[in-house]
């Protein structure tokens, strides 16, 4: 089965659903996932790189530098393999495939990929377990956080990190970033 290649996650695509195996078996571009049996084309703007590199940076000189990379190919459920723009995991993967999710998984704002970050994907990483997720926002220059919590099952309500805050994680002991240093110099 030939799956096709959506360029514009919000745009609805009619494709052939395909399953991780397939996924991760074929030939797609550098960055590409897999939502909802999709694939779709990853094409990130500079301000978002860089926000990826300075988050990286920060996870990799306040935790084990072993634990915290870049994308990779996490098999969360078929038909979704994602590659977060960062991840911290306490067992530092191996390989080209991962089932299952990183604990902390981060997502930065890019215009083509937002609408998938905040909806399929969100929805996803809760109900494979993650135990944290950041949603970095370059436009709003806002992170919002969903935590696990004894609540239930699912992410408890998100919590916003603004200008003059400093991002910090229980999940992450003594890890602290200033929301201000994440976002200068950006646009």
């Amino acid at each position: 089965m030939t799956a096709m290649t959506a360029h514009v996650p919000s745009t609805l695509v009619t494709a052939p659903r395909i399953t991780a195996d397939e996924f991760l078996s074929g030939d797609h571009p550098i960055g590409s996932e897999l939502v909802d049996g999709v694939v779709y084309e990853m094409d990130p703007a500079f301000d978002h790189q860089e926000v990826v590199s300075r988050l990286l940076t920060a996870l990799r000189e306040q935790t084990d530098h072993g634990r915290a990379g870049i994308g990779g190919n996490w098999v969360l459920a078929d038909g979704h393999v994602y590659k977060p723009d960062v991840w911290w995991k306490a067992q530092r993967p191996r390989g080209v495939r991962h089932d299952g999710p990183p604990e902390l998984a981060i997502e930065v704002r890019s215009p083509g990929t937002w609408a998938l970050d905040v909806g399929p994907k969100l929805r996803q990483y809760e109900a494979a377990g993650t135990t944290e997720l950041w949603l970095v926002d370059t436009a709003s220059s806002t992170v919002l956080v969903f935590r696990r919590d004894d609540s239930g099952p699912g992410f408890a309500d998100a919590v916003e990190f603004a200008a003059g805050e400093e991002l910090t994680s229980p999940l992450l002991p003594g890890f602290a970033l200033d929301v201000d240093a994440l976002f200068a110099d950006l646009g």
